[in-house]
């Protein structure tokens, strides 16, 4: 039964193959048109109006600039190289004076101004050297003449004893130019000053020039009458 059924089904399918295969041989009717395809016509070029700067306008040496070309700066670099090179006079960027020098004789343009009173003029004194604190490779000053101070009356009657100390300022010559208290005792202020004051010194030294200097001192004030 079974080998009955599938010659059936091979016969079945044969017959079916078949007739497709005739089918198609035996169509001989018009082929279906395709559609037409979408087509992109070219869009219209905008054109953009651009205009080009203008070439720089040429000179020719007899010809004139035009009013509207625009000023040369005095700093600008020159264009033409120079025929000659004049010698250096100390006197460029200063616009000429038409009027009398001030403390000049003799002073006529182009020639040599000579100074009044004859001769080279002096030279400006040196300026002040402010004091300086003693630091290490400094030359110290040291004392050449020492006057003792002199004790107060009222401070030996009220038993008052004990260390003024003093900030000195030593010139360059070695004299005191001022003074001032930093640690005081009422009775023996000015007793200490005045002592200090009359006190001299050697210079203080720095890379072998005199200087002046802030040179802390003492004064010792003591009773002998014990």
């Amino acid at each position: 039964m079974r080998r009955h059924f599938t010659l059936f089904s091979v016969v079945a399918h044969a017959v079916v193959i078949t007739a497709a295969l005739l089918a198609q041989q035996l169509d001989v009717g018009a082929l279906p048109t395709p559609h037409q395809p979408v087509l992109f016509e070219a869009a219209d070029i905008m054109r953009a109006d651009i205009q080009l700067p203008k070439p720089p306008q040429r000179t020719t040496p007899g010809s004139t600039a035009s009013s509207q070309s625009p000023a040369v700066s005095p700093d600008a670099a020159p264009t033409v190289a120079p025929t000659d090179v004049a010698p250096e006079t100390g006197r460029e960027g200063v616009p000429p004076s038409s009027g009398p020098i001030v403390g000049v004789e003799n002073a006529a343009p182009g020639g040599v101004e000579t100074l009044s009173g004859g001769g080279v003029p002096p030279a400006p004194p040196p300026a002040p050297v402010a004091p300086i604190r003693l630091h290490q490779g400094m030359k110290p000053p040291y004392k050449t003449v020492d006057v003792a101070p002199v004790y107060p009356p009222v401070a030996q009657r009220a038993r008052v004893e004990g260390v003024v100390i003093l900030e000195a300022v030593i010139d360059a010559q070695g004299r005191v130019a001022s003074v001032r208290i930093l640690r005081s005792i009422a009775l023996l202020d000015q007793a200490a000053v005045d002592a200090v004051r009359q006190w001299r010194f050697t210079p203080a030294l720095l890379n072998e020039q005199a200087v002046p200097v802030f040179m802390t001192v003492t004064v010792n004030f003591t009773l002998r009458d014990r």
